[in-house]
């Protein structure tokens, strides 16, 4: 007989079914037997008079909770029941794959036991829920950038030199040499540029050795990358986002919103076009008057503190959940950030913040070879390691500009979780290697 999957039993009155899934509950009562049964798509109840069959009574109650099972019965409208409004008279039922018990975890697990038992973890139906979002995350943002004329790109994850600076690299043996986990398609994106592609993207890891153990950080995410050519500034990379994210936001919000609002009590709020601008010299203004003062000179950075006040600070003055930084110090930016020819201590960039977290880094890039390479230089850069990227400049290379997408961090400030290890699918840090 063909599976049916939980979500159909309601199309399948009066009919006989076989469904698979895990033993979520069982109530052993004295003339009755209740069970739970999960699969991806909900939860069915069954039930079992014990009477009728005295032997499948024995095996439903020797079952085991989240031991796998395959029931067959037949289909009942009955309104009182909570779960659909249907249950499964039970004809027969196989173990497939009986659990140990008692479980490693449980509801009241800390997070460090959760993430030992992650495939148990995941069981839970908001675990699950959390990965068919984001699969409707990736699959609205590849239907705008279709829309939008992108290409997608699968840039390589081991480099012979560093694609950003020297610290936070995984340093890897590369048979008789050495060589680094990328710790961003930054410089292969670039060169889609300086070949003409004109508007590409990427998703996929990245690596960054920081021995961090905040609630945002980790070893091994997710990045969505964008870059896009004959721009004038990076107000162009900032208005595509921002049209990005809330065409993704729209669809979330319209196929999730009811399940992300019971599920974990977060609003899915479709944003206005534009966000708001804010210079990195207006922040500090702001942030003072607010009583937090942020470092200037080679500090001149945001710190999780101040992400929170700004963001708070203009949620009030605009009901906006996002707010572009911009014009960064160059002393805490990469050397192929684009200077203003009358700025040259500032840079053409900007972070985007959501929700008192920073998601985004984006600019406009140096684009011409001679002001790139003084720029390496300025930043204590030895030009030779990085050479076949600075190639990409001699021949031709467009105005062009873009920006990176921590995919955990949008998971985690959407449904208003309070680290990227509850949203990520096996997590990776400092201390964790498995499973």
């Amino acid at each position: 007989m063909e599976r049916t999957l939980i979500k159909e039993l309601k199309h399948k009155n009066e009919e006989t079914v076989r469904i698979c899934g895990w033993l979520g509950a069982l109530r052993d009562q004295k003339h009755m037997q209740f069970l739970i049964i999960r699969d991806h798509t909900g939860n069915a109840q069954v039930v079992h008079e014990k009477a009728t069959n005295s032997e499948l009574a024995a095996t439903i109650g020797g079952i085991t909770l989240e031991s796998a099972v395959e029931i067959t019965g037949r289909v009942i409208l009955n309104p009182a029941v909570k779960l659909g409004g249907l249950e499964v008279v039970i004809e027969s039922a196989t173990v497939i794959n009986k659990a140990d018990t008692p479980l490693p975890l449980d509801e009241s697990s800390a997070i460090e036991t959760r993430l030992d038992w992650k495939f148990l973890d995941l069981r839970t139906p908001q675990n699950l829920l959390i990965f068919k979002i984001q699969t409707a995350i990736e699959n609205a943002m590849r239907s705008f950038w279709k829309s939008e004329g992108f290409i997608e790109l699968h840039s390589p994850k081991f480099m012979g030199s560093a694609s950003e600076s020297g610290a936070e690299l995984f340093e890897v043996k590369y048979f008789n040499r050495k060589a680094y986990l990328a710790q961003s398609p930054q410089f292969y994106k670039q060169m889609a540029m300086a070949a003409g592609f004109d508007r590409v993207f990427e998703i996929g890891p990245v690596f960054r050795a920081n021995p961090s153990f905040t609630s945002r950080h980790d070893t091994e995410f997710t990045s969505i990358d964008v870059e896009i050519s004959w721009i004038d500034s990076h107000e162009d990379i900032m208005q595509l986002e921002e049209r990005w994210l809330h065409h993704v936001l729209q669809k979330i919000e319209g196929e999730f919103d009811e399940e992300i609002k019971a599920t974990f009590g977060a609003d899915v709020v479709v944003p206005n076009l534009p966000f708001p601008r804010v210079t990195m010299a207006e922040v500090y203004e702001i942030l003072d008057q607010m009583g937090h003062r942020v470092e200037r000179g080679e500090k001149g950075d945001l710190d999780p503190e101040g992400e929170r006040l700004l963001c708070q600070h203009f949620h009030e003055q605009t009901g906006h959940e996002f707010v572009f930084v911009t014009e960064y110090p160059a002393v805490v930016r990469p050397f192929y950030h684009m200077r203003p020819e009358d700025k040259p201590y500032l840079t053409k960039s900007f972070d985007l913040l959501w929700k008192g977290l920073e998601v985004t880094t984006g600019a406009q890039r140096e684009h011409r070879y001679d002001i790139l390479t003084k720029q390496a230089k300025e930043k204590g850069l030895s030009l030779e390691p990085i050479q076949y990227y600075l190639d990409f400049f001699r021949f031709g290379c467009p105005p062009h500009g873009g920006y990176g997408f921590g995919l955990t961090r949008m998971l985690m400030v959407m449904l208003g979780l309070k680290s990227v290890r509850e949203v990520t699918y096996v997590y990776r840090s400092v201390s964790r290697l498995t499973p």
